[in-house]
């Protein structure tokens, strides 16, 4: 069984390895042979052919890849955080492969930089909560202080503690415990900056 699934690993480490080389190698080929202004028909075919299989093989290897990380933290942080962790990297590899396809048909992606960088100065502002909390469940998730189904002990003050529970669940978000029975939310940037540690009954 374990054979089995390494097998399959490294299948997918394969088919992404291919499909990478196979985008880099489109890359080079349109920036240099591709010209979406050039009079003659067969560079400007060359460039949009090139930007398009990009996109495609770039899409198809970031699934891939993403659907390998999405495996390794179910197993250390549940579902919840693999799934939102896939669609955190999904969106950031997305963005990334259409600005690059954009470039190959010179579109000037100076002024979707700069409005975008505008759009997320006010985000940022707008969402700086939510932002920090993300950044601490990715610490936490990666850090590891403790896991999904650990008894931990909390000292902290801005969550009114110490107290201790079971943790039940680690999202983008926010940590769930299981305190007095009862499933608590907290969120990430707070158990962050809490003191936390193994439960030991007295």
């Amino acid at each position: 069984m374990v054979r089995g699934a390494k097998v399959v690993v490294r299948r997918r480490v394969i088919w992404t390895l291919l499909l990478a080389a196979g985008a880099v190698a489109l890359l080079g080929v349109g920036s240099s042979l591709g010209d979406v202004h050039a009079h003659a028909l067969h560079r400007r075919v060359t460039a949009w052919v090139c930007a398009a299989a990009f996109l495609v093989l770039a899409v198809l290897a970031l699934r891939t890849i993403v659907a390998e990380m999405r495996t390794i933290v179910r197993g250390r942080a549940g579902d919840s955080a693999a799934s939102a962790l896939g669609v955190a990297v999904s969106f950031v590899g997305y963005v990334i492969a259409l600005f690059i396809a954009l470039d190959l048909l010179a579109v000037p992606v100076q002024h979707l930089l700069i409005g975008g960088a505008l759009t997320g100065v006010v985000l940022g502002i707008a969402l700086q909560q939510v932002l920090g909390n993300v950044f601490a469940g990715l610490v936490l998730l990666f850090v590891r202080p403790f896991g999904v189904g650990d008894h931990i002990y909390v000292r902290t003050g801005s969550l009114n503690g110490p107290f201790d529970g079971v943790v039940t669940d680690i999202g983008l978000t926010y940590v769930t415990v299981i305190i007095d029975g009862r499933p608590t939310r907290i969120p990430n940037s707070a158990m962050l900056g809490s003191a936390v540690g193994p439960f030991e009954p007295v």
